[in-house]
């Protein structure tokens, strides 16, 4: 297939990257034989730059991505800011471009700093009404906007855990159904059911970390899934830290750095204050109140913030949904990029 133009760039943030990036690096990519996205953050910024250029490279895999972090300002009413960001993007390229495609106006004097064509993809992106800006300030509202990979990395994970039959399942999947998200049901009780021996066989260090991976292959798998930007866990690595003590006798470094590694959003621990059911796979009553002291002794000594739900289970849903809109209401705090250009570049005089 014949394409105008040898080599296109794109110049992104990706901060972070949504819909109105992919229509323009589609655009690209139907116009230019070859596609160059550079991505360019700053280092206060709350998103690496490489977390972004993975999220580049996951859903455009035909493009050729660079990245760099870049410190000076945005000013394009300022000769050496255009000078100091074009000699960064002739840097960033390994050929000549013919092609600049942007939205905004910028790109008509990138492109004739670099000797190439200026495609205007979308302006005022009426298209695709999303903006970096916009996403950062609500995420929730622009959850449409944004693919499989960032929204695995922007979900909030809300960790439900407790002592036996202290009501984890039941509450973890009542949450899930009144955010209308998923939850991710606890593996450890599935390999119970099923483990060689059953469960009068020693436990070894080594299903807990089975366990382990595949209760984090399975949170991020629905991650990327999320309808909502949060989801529900039935348990996590910090709750295995526990059963590990329990049924091998002391800490494991392996289980103990999952969880380290892991820190959710929130934890609700569940209140060992309701009828003990036995329902075959539990250790039994006499266990559940030291286990659940010691739940919140690890909960106290983690930093994650947490708090212990009790009641009815009427009760314990309203408070748990309380708890996850207060965080969702704080939103994510992103740091704010540099400043945004403000001026258009035919402002400027010629360059020399």
């Amino acid at each position: 297939m014949s394409r105008p133009y040898a080599h296109g760039l794109v110049l992104l943030k990706a901060y972070p990257l949504h819909a109105g990036h992919g229509a323009l690096i589609r655009t690209a990519q139907r116009l230019c034989a070859r596609v160059t996205v550079q991505v360019v953050a700053s280092s206060g910024e709350s998103v690496p730059v490489e977390v972004r250029a993975g999220w580049v490279r996951e859903e455009h895999p035909g493009a050729h991505v660079v990245t760099a972090v870049d410190d000076a300002p945005v000013d394009l009413a300022s000769e050496s800011a255009w000078q100091h960001h074009t000699a960064l993007a002739r840097r960033m390229l390994d050929a000549p471009v013919d092609a600049v495609l942007t939205s905004d106006a910028y790109g008509e004097e990138l492109a004739r700093r670099l000797g190439a064509r200026w495609v205007q993809v979308d302006p005022g992106r009426r298209a695709t009404p999303v903006s970096g800006t916009a996403v950062r300030a609500d995420v929730a509202g622009h959850w449409w906007a944004l693919g499989p990979a960032v929204r695995s990395w922007f979900v909030r994970r809300v960790v439900v855990l407790g002592a036996e039959s202290t009501g984890t399942t039941t509450l973890a999947a009542d949450l899930a159904d009144a955010l209308g998200t998923l939850w991710v049901p606890e593996f450890g009780r599935t390999w119970s059911a099923r483990r060689p021996g059953g469960l009068a066989a020693p436990w070894h260090t080594a299903e807990f970390d089975l366990v382990v991976a595949e209760q984090c292959r399975a949170e991020d798998d629905a991650a990327r899934r999320a309808p909502v930007p949060v989801l529900v866990c039935d348990t996590d690595p910090l709750a295995t830290t526990v059963w590990h003590e329990r049924y091998v006798g002391g800490p494991s470094p392996t289980v103990r750095a999952a969880a380290a590694a892991r820190v959710p959003a929130l934890y609700l621990h569940t209140g060992d204050e309701i009828p003990f059911v036995d329902d075959g796979l539990r250790d039994g009553e006499h266990l559940r109140h030291a286990m659940a002291a010691r739940f919140r002794e690890v909960l106290a000594a983690q930093p994650a913030p947490w708090l212990e739900v009790t009641g009815s289970r009427p009760e314990r849903l309203a408070t748990a949904l309380a708890a996850v809109r207060d965080l969702l209401d704080r939103g994510w705090g992103l740091a704010p990029p540099l400043t945004a250009p403000t001026v258009l570049p035919t402002e400027l005089e010629p360059a020399p």
